[in-house]
């Protein structure tokens, strides 16, 4: 069967600014209106097409459905995937959409990639966020590698299961390697600095990590039978649902509150992910049982999942503006913070 456990932690300042914030556009720079709003662009291919339009209004027009056809293509080629996978490569069980939780990741990851290496920038984009799901799939390939007792029932737990989280670590960790070493330059270091008290700078995310550890050793369940099996399992699950955590702090931090599309993209796939996995969690939270019988592993799954969406509430409902309107991604800012 397949199972999880949740962390208890609690969730920082930014969950509570976040979600009470009200939308208001600031007025954007041509600069940064560009890099923002071009999907794949930055700021002097849309000053290039401004030019290049009859005018301002015309150029803004043409620049709206380009990203709306880039918006639908990309998504469009996800949900053709997942159709083809389920088919022909599933069982069809309700535990596929756990691999389709799986699959929605390897897609935001591949997302961010194409954005940083196209873009040749790292803006905007959280390192923490991205250290720490690369220890959220080495940790969950520690275990279903070993073991069987945390995969999906239906035959995509075979193998499919296991190749997307290893594509999902790759993708992560080539990400992580080209926002710290060929465009570094471009890292945002001074907006991504999520839990940077009494820690050298870039180790914030130790605060999550260490804690949410300590939860997994104390409150796992026991579907492998196995101590170090069933913790590293029940870390990965407790810490993706508190990993996107920084990169959400790191927008609300950004003075402008533009968020670059394909980084929206990115997260937004992440959160779909963990919808899928929460819808799962709802009906089979029961399976998350420890060795004395208790049910707690499989409280806090959905407890930490639910925590997880409830951050994301603002974000998802901007997303949803953006897209519909093919208009830049416009988050509301509190630089104070």
């Amino acid at each position: 069967s397949y199972g999880g456990a949740s962390a208890g932690y609690a969730a920082p300042s930014y969950g509570q600014s976040y979600g009470g914030s009200s939308y208001g556009a600031p007025p954007v720079q041509d600069a940064g209106y560009g890099s923002s709003y071009g999907a794949y662009g930055g700021a002097d291919s849309y000053q290039q097409r401004e030019d290049d339009s009859k005018g301002p209004k015309s150029a803004k027009k043409s620049i709206a459905v380009q990203a709306l056809n880039q918006n639908v293509l990309l998504w469009a080629g996800f949900f053709t995937a997942s159709l083809f996978v389920y088919f022909m490569l599933s069982g069809g069980d309700f535990s596929f959409l756990m691999t389709y939780g799986a699959m929605a990741r390897m897609f935001g990851f591949g997302i961010l990639n194409l954005k940083t290496f196209k873009s040749q920038r790292a803006t905007g984009v959280s390192i923490k966020t991205l250290q720490l799901y690369c220890l959220v799939f080495f940790f969950r390939l520690t275990s279903i590698i070993r073991h069987e007792g945390y995969l999906p029932y239906d035959k995509s737990g075979d193998w499919l299961y296991h190749f997307i989280e290893v594509m999902s670590l790759i993708f992560t960790a080539t990400a992580l390697w080209a926002c710290m070493v060929p465009y570094k330059h471009t890292y945002q270091a001074d907006l991504d600095r999520f839990g940077e008290l009494h820690v050298p700078p870039g180790f914030g995310a130790v605060y999550l990590a260490g804690p949410i550890m300590l939860v997994a050793i104390l409150v796992h369940p026991n579907l492998n039978a196995d101590f170090l099996s069933d913790t590293a399992w029940t870390y990965a699950m407790y810490l993706e649902s508190a990993a996107l955590i920084p990169q959400l702090f790191m927008f609300q931090k950004q003075s402008s509150g533009v968020v670059e599309l394909l980084t929206a993209h990115f997260v937004a796939a992440l959160g779909f992910g963990r919808v899928m996995e929460f819808f799962f969690w709802i009906y089979s939270y029961h399976e998350l049982a420890n060795s004395a019988g208790s049910r707690l592993p499989g409280y806090l799954a959905l407890f930490a999942q639910f925590v997880q969406l409830v951050l994301m509430l603002d974000f998802f409902w901007y997303y949803y503006l953006a897209v519909k309107n093919a208009t830049p991604l416009v988050l509301p800012s509190h630089t104070g913070m």
